[in-house]
């Protein structure tokens, strides 16, 4: 029933595989699960965090090549481009979070850089648009998929030619290990990145691996789970005087929510809210929660939350005060008990 964990670094001679920096039959047990995921066709590598998969992906962009990507992603997406950028390995474009503005930038691209739904904001950027236009201008185009998983979006199917995730988050979901995956549909592309892999040496733990693909056998479930409360969460919390705006796919009034509607099959579960009082709020509120636990980290079967300008590198086009939610598994009406008396507390001090 269950995968074996190999515990090994050094395999006979004249086996399938020939070091262990080359390959692990758990490492394949867990890619075989992510790639069927994402579609037929589909090959994914494995990786020991969801950084060491960004970077083994974004080293296809030739060295003094013109790299497009948002001004509002994941932090240590936009820094690792920022080093390179400042080193002269590559030459950095960072565009607003719209669809028209990547398009426009993919004209001169070597390679483009989408993330949808945005880590923080939750923007929500048109796929096949983008890949349409990267394509025309013989661009690559990558997108991190971590915020949606393979259950809420399918980039392959609408043109990307990579797709990251960080898999410490959904696809492990049990805020225990730390991975991440690359999974194309083109061979060329799955060889090069396979070998940035072997010589960066960002391989998983075997034990990792098992955990992640024991992980995944619930991830439907779970998914469903804290998307359905995080729409729940969402609705409640426009209705809370302590709140000046909600961010979530789900609502009808949200920026995102339209196109979101037609690309993706779920709508996620993370919530972004902006408080009056701006940080300080924020931070009294995710210091006063007891269900919710305040930490940096997302998609794990507990709720966590976190004001993200806490940290230097987030991008100052996120807002201040904005806190960020992952509705996690717990009951829902628990979470909002949680949540409300801390909003309480906020709302009577202001």
């Amino acid at each position: 029933m269950n995968e074996p964990v190999v515990l090994t670094s050094t395999f006979a001679a004249g086996g399938s595989v020939g070091y262990g920096r080359v390959g692990n039959p758990t490492w394949t047990a867990l890619e075989d699960v992510l790639a069927a995921l994402e579609g037929p066709g589909a090959q994914a590598i494995s990786f020991a965090s969801g950084m060491a998969a960004i970077t083994a992906v974004a080293d296809l962009a030739p060295v003094g090549s013109l790299v497009v990507a948002q001004s509002v992603a994941y932090s240590g997406t936009r820094t690792q481009l920022a080093r390179w950028d400042k080193s002269g390995r590559i030459r950095l474009q960072e565009v607003a979070a719209r669809t028209e503005d990547l398009v426009a930038a993919a004209a001169g691209a070597d390679l483009v850089w989408v993330e949808t739904p945005t880590n923080p904001t939750l923007e929500v950027v048109d796929i096949a648009a983008v890949a349409a236009a990267a394509r025309a201008a013989g661009a690559l185009v990558v997108v991190d998929s971590t915020f949606a998983t393979p259950l809420g979006q399918k980039p392959l199917d609408l043109g990307a030619d990579v797709v990251v995730h960080s898999a410490t988050k959904y696809l492990a979901g049990h805020s225990d290990v730390l991975l991440g995956a690359a999974i194309v549909r083109d061979g060329s592309l799955y060889e090069r990145i396979s070998q940035n892999r072997v010589l960066g040496g960002g391989i998983p733990g075997p034990m990792e691996a098992w955990i992640a693909l024991r992980g995944l056998r619930t991830l439907p479930l779970r998914w469903q789970r804290s998307c359905t409360s995080a729409a729940e969460i969402a609705r409640r919390c426009q209705a809370h005087p302590a709140v000046t705006r909600v961010r979530h796919l789900s609502l009808p009034d949200d920026p995102g929510h339209a196109l979101a509607g037609t690309q993706m099959l779920t709508f996620g579960a993370i919530v972004g809210l902006e408080l009056h009082g701006g940080a300080e709020a924020a931070e009294a509120v995710a210091a006063s929660t007891r269900l919710w636990v305040h930490a940096t980290s997302l998609g794990g079967v507990e709720s966590t939350l976190e004001r993200r300008r806490r940290w230097p590198e987030e991008s100052a086009d996120v807002p201040e005060g904005l806190l960020r939610l992952s509705v996690g598994i717990e009951d829902v009406g628990d979470l909002w008990a949680d949540l409300r008396t801390a909003l309480d507390a906020v709302a009577l001090s202001n």
